[in-house]
């Protein structure tokens, strides 16, 4: 058996898996929101009742987080829920729960579950996409996830948004301090931003969805902006990475139209003759994200 722990900002989900990756027990609690001690008792209060519902003891636990540990001291960064930022978290669970942990950032257990036993079983390179909240992914190859150098494979949310037109300059300012980055125009908060400047009474990207489906002009063509935006960006990672299989996750990866329309899109971007890469839909649907973490120990 091993344990998935999903570290979220509003709530903590942990699940058992056997060795086939089927589903001994699963639970929720919420998160001590801004409390870095109480986050961790939590984690290792969760994985004790994952425990005793399978009657299991000393299983091996992935933890999938926000941001990722420094490379160089071990400390967590880049972390939206910034109680975590700078904190030794793998050391603290290690002293809470002993050697038995492995943590790795949320898109990239996103992408390990995908690539394990989800969308994207069987192929090779595997790009797991976020596209929520915020813009993330994760690389997994031949079965492992690509760290890289610095921790961050997978992070194209925060590079510029690729060929940008003269109206697409500077872009929206991003909280990382530069402006413009792929995530400012391809989350789901940006979506509705963009369509908001150009008359769209949309509170979401929900709403510019069903508004755009209603036939409502304006909305149709804050669509059609973000298809183009999505494609060149992932052009851009098709032309360095050349993955076999792209998986989008977070609320948007619900959208249907994306798979319909987004591969022709891709195609003028991409600097090849043909374009093999598949764009899918997760299998696993939220639950990858929690079911990647588990899959961090092998069977």
């Amino acid at each position: 058996m091993r344990i998935g722990i999903d570290l979220g900002g509003t709530k903590i989900e942990g699940i058992a898996l056997d060795a086939n990756g089927e589903v001994l027990f699963r639970s929720r609690i919420a998160t001590p929101a801004g409390q870095y001690r109480p986050t961790l008792e939590a984690v290792a209060h969760l994985v004790a009742q994952l425990e005793a519902a399978t009657g299991s003891r000393g299983a091996k636990v992935g933890v999938g987080t926000p941001g990722a540990a420094s490379q160089a001291t071990g400390l967590m960064k880049n972390c939206n829920s910034t109680c975590l930022n700078g904190m030794p978290l793998l050391a603290d669970l290690e002293a809470l729960l002993g050697p038995r942990v492995r943590i790795a950032n949320d898109a990239n257990c996103f992408a390990l579950s995908e690539a394990s036993d989800g969308a994207a079983a069987g192929a090779h390179c595997v790009f797991g996409v976020i596209l929520g909240t915020g813009v993330g992914a994760g690389i997994v190859i031949g079965g492992r996830i690509l760290k890289g150098a610095n921790g961050i494979a997978g992070e194209w949310g925060h590079n510029p948004l690729s060929a940008p037109t003269p109206d697409e300059l500077p872009g929206p300012p991003c909280y990382c301090g530069r402006s413009g980055c792929v995530e400012t125009w391809c989350s789901g908060p940006g979506f509705a931003a963009d369509a908001r400047r150009h008359g769209v009474p949309a509170a979401d990207a929900a709403e510019v969805m069903a508004r755009c489906r209603g036939g409502e002009p304006a909305a149709m063509a804050a669509f059609e902006r973000y298809l183009d935006r999505l494609a060149r960006s992932l052009a851009s990672v098709v032309n360095v990475v050349d993955p076999d299989v792209v998986v989008l996750g977070g609320g948007l990866s619900n959208v249907g139209e994306l798979y319909e329309q987004l591969p022709a899109r891709l195609a003028p971007h991409v600097f090849s003759d043909t374009v093999a890469t598949r764009i899918v839909p997760p299998r696993h649907g939220d639950a990858s994200g929690v079911r990647g973490a588990a899959w961090l120990w092998p069977a």
